[in-house]
Order: C-alpha cells, then structure tokens, then sequence
C-alpha cells in the first residue's frame, strides 16, 4: 500500500502519513529507531536537493509519542563532501539537540560485505544492523540515472571507497543491489520541491507532496511516474525488478490519498524550471498539478517533442472553452485535453509523445 498526501507541512505531513499507517503499531518493542535522510550535500532542503529536517522532526515526534526512546540518524554524504557540514547545514545539528537523538556520521562506520544478485556490496554496519530502519529520500532528477528517490537513497549507507567502485564497476547493477543489501521497514518520500533533474539541486520544483510505503520499488514507480519517466527506463530500478526485489507496476486502487492537493500559493520555480514554466499559464494551479507539468515538458525537451502552445493549468479555467491544450480535469473544456487530477507527468509524455486522443 502507498499512502500520499499534500501540502506545504513537512512535519505535519509526516506525521499523518504515518499515523494513517499505523507504523507504531509495527515497530518492535524496545527496539531503537534509524532514520536515513538524503544529505548528499550541504546545502538546506529549499534548494531541492536534501531531505527538509522538519519532514525528520514529524518522524520523530510521532516515534516518540509512540514510546521509542532511541532514535539515531544515519548519513554518508557523497564522495567530496562532508557528513558532518551537512549536519550543520541542513539543520540537522539542531534537530538532534531538540529532539535529543544521536547523528552518526556513516564515513566514520565500519564496512561488513553482504552478499547481493549484483555480487557483494559492503555496507556501513549501523545501517546493515539497524533493527527498525526509516528511508526518508528525496524524490529528484539525476544526471546519471534519471531520477533517484528510495533505492538510490540507500548508497549513503556505504563507504567512500564503496561509492567510487559503483561509478567505475556500473553504477545501475550495483545501485540494483542496494534493494538487496538493505532493507528498510519503511520509505517517506520527501517530494516537497526536489529538484527538477540534479541530484545536487538549484532547480527546485515545488510540489508539495509525500508518500510512505514499505515497498521501496512501488515508491520509486510512483516517483517516476511523477516525474514523467517510465519506471523501466531507469536501469536500477528495471536490474531490481528482474532479481524480485519487487514490482514496477502502480496499481490505482494501492494508492491511499489522504487529502488532495490545494491551489495555495506556491515559490515560484527558479533557473531552469522557471524557462520552462515560462511556457505554462497557470490560474490557480494545485503545486501537484503544476509540478507534474514542469517535469514533462522537461522530459519532452529531453526527447525533441515539440510542445504544442498555448498550455493551460489550473482551476481558474474551470468550465472555460480554451484554445491550444488544457491539462487536468479543471481544464476540460480545452480544444486539446489530458484528464487527470492531477495527471500524472508520465501521462503527460505519453499524451504528447504520439499517443494523445
């Protein structure tokens, strides 16, 4: 099951996805909580490429409402950087102290080989022994995979020397593994503003919008399929696939919405996204909505799709006749119409790819 849910609240969000779930319910008696954000970089959340620590907080409070009393945070930040910066940077120097939990800084942590279909990958020991262990990645583009979210998110849980072997030896086979060598209880996707197609960040898209489930692959399914990439086109996600670490299909009535998304306002997309957005007039648009439109037409880019103009999002349109393409179901009365709400940036692709009726 995908439970998902919309807003502007991190920590709010959070906490009702994982009330909604009954996580509690489901964490071992005594048993010491580890939560594995993405902090590849030192750089804070609003620039779309680390895990917001208000989305932490919410795990945290409700762990301990539920009587967990340890709690740790793990990270390795990727090769050239600094763990510890990122703690620093990121606010996650002073979650620990409010919240009275421990960091633990992986490049410091002892490597123990565990063996995977891809072959063996050593993993840092606190995340291999974790007794109830939390994902929390960011969904975002890559430069080199396309997009990394939950599985991706586990390659902060290895060795320096680990992280370059991967990049020299196929980084999708390996990645592919990591499903393997880890197996966390739980994923929370962090989609609020991940950025548009870096891991790195700078070009945020605000979305608005989190997903927990205990399937890392339907999670990665779900977030490609939000980011208009077909699921199989991302190597490690098809290598993972193929080896049964689980299924690539989203089923529809899997999916528990606990709210819908709303039309507040929203930041406005900078750098790239916003040449992009450019080309979008929005009139209320939901953040989901308009999100999903941004990574398509980045993806059609990609392809050399011409995109037909105008292009119209938004509720404002509701009930209007409209030239040119109308997206989502507020805009149905467009001379050219994708049905949705909100549609999926996949289904958009797809509709302008060739195979709109």
């Amino acid at each position: 099951m995908l439970f998902v849910k919309y807003g502007s609240d991190p920590r709010g969000m959070a906490r009702d996805l994982l009330d909604r779930a009954g996580v509690s319910g489901r964490i071992p008696s005594g048993a010491a909580v580890s939560l594995k954000p993405n902090l590849v970089v030192a750089r804070p959340a609003d620039g779309g490429a680390t895990t917001h620590p208000e989305a932490v907080a919410g795990v945290i409070e409700h762990l301990r409402d539920n009587g967990v009393r340890e709690i740790r945070i793990l990270e390795g930040s990727w090769v050239g950087d600094s763990t510890k910066r990122a703690f620093a940077n990121c606010g996650y120097d002073q979650l620990a102290k409010r919240y009275g939990v421990s960091l633990h800084d992986l490049k410091d942590d002892d490597p123990v080989p565990v063996d995977t279909p891809f072959g063996p990958i050593r993993v840092c020991k606190l995340a291999r022994d974790a007794e109830f262990l939390i994902n929390l990645p960011v969904l975002k583009g890559h430069c080199q995979t396309r997009m990394t979210c939950a599985v991706k998110n586990l390659k902060g849980c290895i060795p320096d020397s680990e992280k370059r072997r991967f990049h020299r030896e196929g980084l999708d086979r390996l990645v592919a593994g990591l499903a393997f060598a880890i197996r966390p209880a739980l994923t929370l996707v962090d989609g609020i503003c991940g950025d548009l197609d870096f891991e790195e960040g700078g070009n945020p898209v605000f979305a608005g919008r989190m997903a927990l489930s205990d399937d890392m692959l339907a999670v990665d399914a779900l977030g490609c399929r939000w980011l208009g990439i077909d699921p199989r086109e991302v190597g490690y996600l098809r290598h993972a696939e193929s080896q049964g670490a689980g299924a690539l299909e989203v089923d529809a009535s899997g999916i528990v919405e606990l709210n819908r998304p709303d039309q507040s306002a929203t930041p406005a997309p900078t750098g790239k996204a916003a040449r992009i957005a450019g080309r979008i007039e929005r009139r209320n648009a939901c953040s989901a909505c308009f999100a999903n439109l941004v990574h398509a037409l980045r993806r059609l880019d990609e392809s050399g799709v011409s995109i037909p103009a105008p292009i119209r999002v938004g509720q404002g349109f509701r009930g209007k006749p409209l030239s040119g393409l109308g997206v989502g179901d507020c805009c149905s009365g467009a001379e050219r119409f994708i049905a949705g709400c909100p549609p999926s940036a996949l289904a958009v692709v797809e509709s302008l790819s060739g195979n709109f009726t």
